[in-house]
Formats: C-alpha cells, sequence, structure tokens
C-alpha cells in the first residue's frame, strides 16, 4: 500500500467515525450526518431548524401537509440550494412552482394518494416533519415518477389537472397564471432532487449531495431511479466535476455505468 493510499483510508475512517458521532449527537440518519458533514453551511441550517420551538415546527409541519402549495414550499425551504463538487443541487428559481404542480397532477391522476384532510390535520399537529413524510410518501412518489415521463407531455398534464381544479382555489389561480408566465424547464433538475431527497431519506438511504467512494474516487449522489414500489434501483452519481451522470446499483462499491 501507498503512503496516498494509507492516507486516503485513514482520511476515510476518520470521517466515518465523524459521521456516526454527528448521527448520534442530533439524532438523525447516518446519511443526514453524512451530507452535514459535506457542507458546513448546511449543517448550520440543519441544527437552527432542529432548535426551532415547538410552535414554529407545527406551523412548518402545517404547510408540509397541505399539498400543493403548502408542501412545494415547505420541500423548497428544507432543501436549500446546495453547491457540490458536481454542480449546484437543488437548484431552479420556479422549482417551488414545479412541486405544487408535481403535487397538483398527482392528486388529479390518483386522487386515492392524497391523504385525507383529517389524517394531514392531525399528523402536522406533532410538528415532526418525518411523520408528515410518511404520511405523504404515496404521494410524493407519484410526483416524482411523473419526471420520468417526455417532459413535453408533462405540461399537458399539469394543464389538465388544473382545468379539472376548482377556478377559485389558491392553487388553481396561482399554478396557473405560472404555467403561463414562467419558463419552468430549468427547475426541473432541482424538483427531481428534492423529491429524491425526501424518499431516499425515507429509506435512509444517501440523499443528493452526500458523497459516496466508488472503485477508489469520490462520486456525489444527483439522484436515484425509481421502480413503480419498492426501494430505489440505483443511485444516479458524478465522478468530480464530470458533468455526465452515472448509474451506481444501490450497495455496490464499483466503477459505474454511463447514462
Amino acid at each position: 500500500m501507498t503512503k496516498a493510499e494509507y492516507r486516503r483510508q485513514a482520511h476515510d475512517r476518520a470521517r466515518r467515525r465523524a459521521i456516526r458521532a454527528l448521527a448520534a449527537q442530533m439524532g438523525v440518519p447516518y446519511s443526514v450526518a453524512a451530507r452535514l458533514i459535506a457542507d458546513p453551511h448546511r449543517a448550520l441550517l440543519f441544527a437552527h431548524r432542529e432548535q426551532r420551538p415547538f410552535h414554529a415546527r407545527v406551523r412548518d409541519t402545517r404547510d408540509a401537509a397541505t399539498p400543493p402549495l403548502g408542501r412545494a414550499a415547505h420541500l423548497t425551504a428544507r432543501f436549500p440550494r446546495l453547491h457540490t463538487a458536481a454542480g449546484r443541487l437543488y437548484d431552479g428559481r420556479d422549482r417551488q412552482t414545479v412541486l405544487a404542480m408535481l403535487y397538483a397532477v398527482a392528486a388529479h391522476e390518483s386522487p386515492g394518494l392524497l391523504p385525507a384532510p383529517d389524517e394531514l390535520a392531525w399528523v402536522a399537529e406533532l410538528g415532526e416533519e418525518t411523520a408528515v413524510d410518511i404520511t405523504c410518501a404515496a404521494l410524493d412518489r407519484a410526483a416524482r415518477l411523473l419526471l420520468d415521463d417526455d417532459p413535453w407531455r408533462l405540461w399537458t398534464r399539469v394543464e389538465a389537472a388544473l382545468e379539472a381544479g376548482d377556478p377559485r382555489s389558491e392553487a388553481t389561480i396561482t399554478l396557473g397564471r405560472e404555467l403561463r408566465t414562467v419558463s419552468l424547464r430549468g427547475s426541473l433538475p432541482g424538483a427531481r432532487q428534492t423529491l429524491d431527497a425526501v424518499l431516499l431519506a425515507a429509506h435512509r438511504l444517501k440523499t443528493p449531495g452526500a458523497q459516496i467512494n466508488v472503485a477508489g474516487r469520490t462520486a456525489t449522489v444527483v439522484g436515484a431511479r425509481w421502480p413503480e414500489s419498492g426501494p430505489p434501483t440505483a443511485y444516479e452519481v458524478r465522478l468530480g466535476g464530470d458533468p455526465r451522470v452515472h448509474l451506481l446499483d444501490l450497495g455496490q462499491e464499483q466503477q459505474p455505468a454511463g447514462v
């Protein structure tokens, strides 16, 4: 073993110990602690959110439990823009609008996925983001899978959902105006990463922005591949500053195949 390899292994061991210690200290999953270690600014934001008084957390979870507009606003604030070696993640000026539109389409096309209002109201009063995430998991999954469709067809589905909505509702009025006046395509990747983050965290897996070791090289998770149900099948990663996205089967430390 060369000196460089020995130093790298020692660094990796020290980093894993630091992540485990932070996870235990904050009571969060290993993947969340790893993301915080990688981005000290985000760690400060996370600590600030966790230290909020109960009434502030309840106010936030009430938004989280109010799709489409409230949950979109909540997730956009919860996952702020992140600068990584792979570029900016959770980006897009209109990411919140895109998320709200995805929830509107998912609720319109599959109304059974929308939790009952009394269930959402009850879980919102717990003040726990994770509890709301569990309740909205099927809706989050449906919204995320919409982004695997052709982008041009997606806007047709958004139009159909808004036309079927209550024309007097705030969501229909707001999203209808945004659809006509704002260019939203540039915010699709950030919306995708946001939903990936929520769903991956629920599976206690690494979220976009986390760094992993791939065949001795450092890679950044930028997304995930999802089947219709069950856990994700692969991470989407970028190696260093390489703009290409590679697929990595979950749990496998090997050179990924290019996409």
